[in-house]
């Protein structure tokens, strides 16, 4: 599968077989810190997937110019081109009244682009408030759905103040598994996760 954007060209999609990598998911941390709560939640659900879900984490938040028309600088491009080659999208957005203003150079450059439209995506928050997060989600689904994504219907809301994860960052947790496993399933069929879901 060949897919086309806009001012980068022709990028290949998903490639998996149906006995490899059915189904490849992007993910993407607003945060500039690897060891932020966020960042080590969406690692942590990479380990939660399913066989032949593949998973894929992008970095380059950091590095993420605004968006300006013409040329697309590099990061931005890295961001277009793994974006379009995946099914799904998880994003983690911390605990804030506005969406950080790197993820917002994100949005901005994937909606320019088409990068969103049609695409399935997920959204986990962190909060240590049940009130906090619920803005920066409403937030986030509004310039998700103005991008034309799909946006799931999954809302998860977890507060970093308690120990989350064991010393290898994986969940430790049973029902926080489970809540994440959930938001995963929002992004498979179901014929990809009915034999992972044994906890």
């Amino acid at each position: 599968m060949v897919l086309d954007i806009p001012d980068i060209g022709q990028v290949p999609g998903n490639t998996g077989t149906p006995g490899e990598q059915r189904v490849k998911i992007i993910g993407i941390a607003a945060s500039l810190h690897a060891g932020s709560f966020i960042t080590r939640l969406l690692d942590a659900a990479g380990g939660e997937l399913p066989a032949g879900v593949g998973f894929e984490v992008w970095r380059g938040l950091g590095e993420l110019p605004g968006y300006r028309p013409g040329p697309v600088p590099a990061p931005a491009r890295e961001l277009l081109t793994l974006v379009a080659g995946g099914d799904a999208v998880l994003l983690t957005a911390p605990e804030h009244s506005l969406l950080p203003l790197e993820l917002t150079n994100a949005l901005d450059w994937m909606s320019a682009r088409d990068g969103l439209s049609g695409k399935h995506v997920a959204v986990m928050s962190a909060s240590a408030r049940a009130c906090g997060a619920m803005w920066a989600q409403a937030e986030l689904y509004k310039r998700l759905l103005e991008a034309g994504a799909v946006v799931m219907g999954a809302e998860l809301v977890i507060s970093p103040a308690c120990p989350h994860f064991d010393e290898n960052g994986h969940l430790a947790a049973p029902e926080l598994r489970a809540q994440v496993r959930k938001v995963i399933h929002q992004l498979c069929p179901a014929e990809v996760m009915e034999p992972a879901l044994s906890l």
